[in-house]
């Protein structure tokens, strides 16, 4: 196997799964006509007998999804985000959020990778949905190394989970051997004047920031939140304590999702200057992604700025 670093999201989510399904002969998988995109097609080759694919049926999938598990079966239910969340929603919120089925659901292509397909397809407001339906587990997955370590630690974990992963190659915040676990942020630096807390492709993009602003003498931190429900309360509140100022960042509409989560921490329990990095309550548009983007404010020198002005705030 290739490094889980020199791989595509989908294709470490892929391979993953293949390993998981050696390891576990209870873990099924369905797929709605798009299995060589989200890359499930590769625990279809390994395990035809153990993989379904439904059509373009999205929502009936989530059904028989929810009645393996009631069966004792572990399904992994993949298409595209806005699929499984808006065409399926009912039947993911009816049929497997409310009764805590143990089904665990994969939104390929999310936020804006699905670039050249327009805003029907792109899908900044999925977090938004499964954060709000209770008994969900939300996930917003950050490089191909933690794509690997996400199918594992979905499949242990209790109940339903939704984790989002995005279409294109991205750039490595993870190192293989650093362990993974579903509920608990992570460090990848401290600072003492301001927390750049992210999710997601902006993880990276925030350890940019965070040199950036290193140039001009500030000091910041870098939180990943890639647990977005049940966030880490203690993790979120330390940031907020040791700088005094935080800056969200996500691929994301800046209402549901990582800033709205961090915001109801810290307005329960550490009120400090906040500022949200993510799309601004708007659609988008077909495009090339590093431009889509730039255009829509996700960048590293955006979450910057968005740092120099939290700290105005002090």
């Amino acid at each position: 196997m290739q490094s889980l670093q020199s791989l595509t999201m989908r294709e470490s989510y892929g391979q993953a799964l293949v390993a998981l399904g050696e390891r576990n002969p209870d873990v099924v998988v369905l797929d709605a006509d798009v299995s060589k995109s989200s890359r499930s097609t590769l625990f279809e080759g390994r395990f035809p007998e153990r993989f379904f694919n439904v059509g373009i049926a999205e929502a009936n999938m989530m059904s028989i999804a929810g009645g393996l598990a009631a069966s004792g079966k572990i399904p992994f239910v993949n298409s595209f985000s806005f699929l499984l969340t808006l065409r399926a929603g009912e039947q993911l919120r009816t049929g497997i959020a409310y009764p805590k089925l143990n089904v665990k659901v994969a939104g390929a292509y999310c936020g804006l990778s699905d670039s050249f397909d327009g805003p029907t397809h792109q899908d900044p407001m999925d977090i938004a949905i499964t954060r709000a339906m209770p008994n969900m587990t939300v996930i917003s997955v950050s490089d191909s190394i933690q794509a690997w370590k996400v199918v594992g630690a979905a499949a242990a974990w209790p109940g339903p989970v939704y984790f989002r992963l995005n279409r294109n190659s991205l750039p490595a915040v993870s190192r293989e051997g650093d362990p993974f676990e579903i509920g608990k942020a992570i460090w990848h630096r401290r600072g003492t004047d301001v927390t750049l807390i992210a999710t997601g492709i902006m993880v990276h993009r925030a350890m940019e920031a965070a040199t950036l602003l290193e140039t001009d003498g500030v000091s910041a931190g870098v939180l990943e939140v890639h647990t977005i429900k049940p966030i880490d309360v203690e993790a979120v509140v330390a940031a907020a304590r040791e700088t005094g100022a935080v800056v969200t960042a996500e691929e994301h509409n800046i209402y549901g999702g990582l800033g709205g989560a961090v915001a109801e921490v810290l307005g329960e329990r550490c009120p400090v200057p906040m500022e949200r990095v993510g799309i601004r309550d708007t659609f988008a548009e077909s495009g090339d992604y590093g431009a889509l983007l730039s255009k829509y404010g996700l960048t590293a020198q955006a979450v910057a700025d968005a740092a120099r002005k939290v700290m105005r705030r002090k």
